[in-house]
């Protein structure tokens, strides 16, 4: 199938879009086989673009996708990240379950904030360097590629905006010592990791620990620990001060 004019056309027309091309914000042009990006020179409006679950062989083709936002296109057969300069408003990116081997030119892209590149080929702390190019990036999915470089701490810690970062399915997180405390503590903005969040408590017995070991995490533990029950006494407390005052006032 190619992506002519006259399929967008219906397609638009199928999703219940307008048949003025510029009028669209949003297409849908996933699972439908197409091996190219074509013909979207009349979509000039478009903020996201589904393009998942197709056959496409490279990124092309968005020269003047100069408002796009969102753009989805895992599930295909691209090998290299290329052509997105025109795209600078680019705020999410997902090229997950593709056939990628390094992240490259997203310099270009200032506003990239969500990076999804899960089941890619990424093997070393030099094929994922580039990112130290992309401050804003505050959400990063590098889940199930290759990785086995314990480098990539180095590459990471670099990245100052960074809050959510996925790397479960690499081979490295049996490598870094103490996983995911080191990452914490080299990451003080990260609030979600892996599987599960990182709450306040846990930053700030993995900090204790990074400072003094063991022994200051246990006291940085029991410390959080009484600060707990004191809120509940004080919660308590409030209640049965609720209830006294209500008795007073039925008395």
């Amino acid at each position: 199938p190619r992506m002519t004019k006259e399929a967008l056309k219906q397609l638009c027309k199928q999703h219940k879009l307008y048949q003025t091309p510029y009028l669209n914000d949003i297409l849908y042009l996933h699972f439908k086989g197409y091996s190219k990006i074509e013909n979207l020179e009349e979509y000039t409006g478009l903020k996201c673009l589904f393009l998942e679950s197709n056959g496409l062989l490279e990124i092309s083709g968005l020269e003047n996708q100069k408002e796009l936002r969102c753009l989805y296109i895992q599930q295909n057969l691209i090998d290299r990240i290329e052509n997105l300069e025109h795209c600078t408003k680019l705020t999410n990116l997902n090229l997950s379950q593709n056939r990628i081997t390094t992240i490259e030119n997203l310099s270009c892209l200032p506003e990239l904030s969500s990076l999804m590149m899960t089941n890619n080929y990424l093997e070393t702390s030099d094929d994922i360097e580039h990112l130290i190019d992309c401050p804003n990036i505050s959400v990063l999915d590098l889940s199930h590629n290759r990785i086995d470089d314990t480098d990539i701490v180095h590459i990471l810690k670099r990245m100052k905006n960074l809050a959510v970062l996925t790397l479960t399915g690499n081979p490295v997180i049996r490598k870094i010592d103490n996983y995911r405390k080191t990452l914490i503590v080299h990451l003080p903005n990260l609030k979600h990791l892996d599987d599960r969040p990182v709450f306040p408590q846990e930053r700030a017995c993995t900090e204790a620990w990074a400072k003094g070991g063991r022994d200051a995490e246990k006291k940085e533990r029991e410390r959080w620990q009484e600060m707990e029950r004191e809120k509940i006494r004080k919660s308590v407390s409030a209640l049965w001060s609720l209830r006294d005052e209500a008795r007073i006032k039925r008395e």
